[in-house]
């Protein structure tokens, strides 16, 4: 059993960034490697064994998605995507093509941090999400397939019970609405986006869950959504 810190590995051109970056996730006591281009955060990537890539899609010399492509042909290494490019078309790609988060620059250490710590808990060789959700109020237990709000035994649909599964399995990450839609409905079924709306819509009424101050289900706007760990 290993207790080093976390290796985290940032390819950025920018570098402020880096330093910033470099200062930060030091301080909250990980192992940093930096690299300001694709071709060294890729050697490091082989040689040095990361436990989570941070990657800036605008690079000198290659573009980010076809950096996290090669990375996927390889590992299921973490990967949270940083960019200047608030597009919701450019988040859905980089998450449906691997990425697990994704940043807009500027953003808050804090934040990070946070999103950091949501990803690492379920890195590759570690023990999966527990089948068994409890913040005190919320109770989901995957093993038995039952789910209580305060005490209260839920009874949820299968298509809501199925959506509340793949949110909480990939807790405190972005889950794409396509992901969802393929999940949920299959592949036939990927411009859907209603029929989701629906779903959550009464998952969410179910919870208790206000969408403008959420607990546990909160909206990435255009790109999917994300179950919050409390």
């Amino acid at each position: 059993m290993t207790t080093s810190a976390p290796r985290i590995l940032v390819i950025d051109d920018e570098a402020q960034i880096r330093r910033f970056l470099d200062i930060g996730l030091r301080a909250e006591g990980y192992e940093v490697l930096l690299a300001s281009n694709a071709a060294e955060g890729l050697a490091l990537a082989v040689t040095q064994s990361p436990d989570l890539l941070i990657l800036d899609i605008g690079l000198p010399d290659r573009d980010g998605h076809e950096v996290l492509a090669e990375v996927r042909q390889r590992s299921q290494l973490p990967v949270l995507m940083l960019s200047v490019r608030d597009a919701e078309a450019e988040k859905v790609r980089a998450l449906d093509r691997g990425a697990n988060d994704y940043m807009t620059k500027p953003f808050g250490i804090q934040e990070l941090m946070a999103r950091l710590r949501a990803l690492l808990r379920n890195r590759p060789g570690e023990p999966e999400v527990p089948p068994r959700y409890d913040d005190g109020r919320l109770l989901v237990d995957l093993a038995r397939r039952e789910v209580s709000l305060d005490g209260t035994p839920l009874a949820l649909t299968r298509k809501e019970y199925a959506l509340l599964e793949m949110l909480l399995r990939h807790a405190g990450r972005v889950v794409t609405q396509h992901q969802l839609l393929v999940e949920l409905w299959g592949p036939t079924h990927t411009g859907d986006n209603q029929y989701l709306r629906i779903v959550v819509g009464k998952l969410r009424q179910k919870l208790g869950d206000d969408p403008n101050n959420p607990q546990w289900l909160k909206t990435e706007p255009g790109v999917g959504y994300r179950f919050v760990v409390n």
